[in-house]
């Protein structure tokens, strides 16, 4: 692709999170203390809200690396699970044996023996879930009974929920009024600033093995940060098309052209782009209608 041309050793802007290329941005370390601080204090349910792109999953394997190490980890990637299938899934992870035969409540006591043999040998126990807003109604209630288990200190199982904006509206009606009162850490991710975008796509190309000048000037980024509305994942794609247009045409410099054409061939970013202009053609309309009114009513027309 454009490796050998911009002198790079791997691709800068995938979509696959990469803990390699963590940036280490306000929102993103903000996130990752609060989390740890809750892990350590032995709260039972800590959640982590983000927009669709906002990096969500790379800050979930980014908590997975730098968990302290008496820390045993349940990860669920895609929680779209029945009760019955979400319990097999937690007793997979913690390493119970012969989970997908056991019944549902033989299962749920296994699960229960699994987590007092972990406290007994000095390690806590948190349990991941990527996408939680994935999670049916009945799996959720089935999560809030997981952290029932508990000693006369602590809680056997700690569970960190990264989730986009809809599950906060679940969590708002009556029917999960206990599991929202039991959340006691909570944040909310926001997008990126024109400066942490300048930052970001810098840090990318220099992890890649870029070493050349500047690409991405301070003009550019403030404009792929306008378009993305800060949004990780699509100034991504943004930066991957231009690169690849730049390579196309035989060019080693970034311009405002292949900007454009990075997002007239991106549908979010052509979407917000579009409905900027409609904006910004309502205001001078709406403008010109108000001055108008307040020159006749003035007298200054006739």
């Amino acid at each position: 692709m454009y490796l050998y041309h911009f002198g790079l050793t791997e691709l800068p802007f995938t979509l696959t999170p990469n803990t390699a290329f963590y940036v280490g941005l306000e929102p993103h370390n903000e996130a990752l203390a609060v989390l740890l601080t809750a892990l350590k204090a032995g709260e039972g349910f800590i959640k982590v809200i983000g927009e669709v792109g906002t990096g969500k999953t790379l800050l979930c394997r980014k908590l997975l690396n730098e968990i302290p190490e008496h820390f045993v980890t349940a990860y669920i990637p895609n929680p779209y699970l029945k009760p019955d299938e979400l319990r097999r899934a937690v007793a997979v992870e913690l390493g119970v044996k012969q989970a997908q035969r056991m019944s549902a409540q033989l299962l749920t006591q296994r699960i229960q023996q699994r987590l007092l043999e972990l406290h007994s040998a000095g390690h806590s126990v948190v349990l991941i879930l990527d996408e939680a807003q994935a999670l049916p109604e009945e799996s959720l209630e089935a999560l809030r009974l997981f952290t029932n288990l508990e000693t006369e200190t602590r809680k056997l199982l700690q569970v960190v929920l990264f989730a986009q904006p809809e599950l906060d509206e679940r969590l708002a009606t009556t029917r999960f009024r206990q599991l929202k009162q039991r959340i006691t850490f909570s944040y909310k991710l926001r997008a990126m600033t024109a400066p942490e975008v300048q930052r970001y796509i810098q840090h990318r190309m220099q992890v890649a093995g870029y070493k050349g000048a500047t690409l991405f000037n301070s003009a550019l980024s403030k404009r792929v940060a306008k378009v993305s509305l800060g949004i990780p994942r699509l100034v991504n794609v943004l930066c991957h098309k231009m690169l690849m247009l730049s390579y196309g045409q035989g060019q080693y410099q970034i311009t405002n052209k292949h900007l454009t054409a990075a997002i007239e061939d991106t549908e979010a970013t052509r979407q917000v782009s579009h409905l900027k202009v409609y904006l910004s053609i309502a205001g001078v309309l709406l403008s010109t209608v108000l001055i108008a009114y307040v020159l006749k009513n003035y007298g200054v027309i006739a």
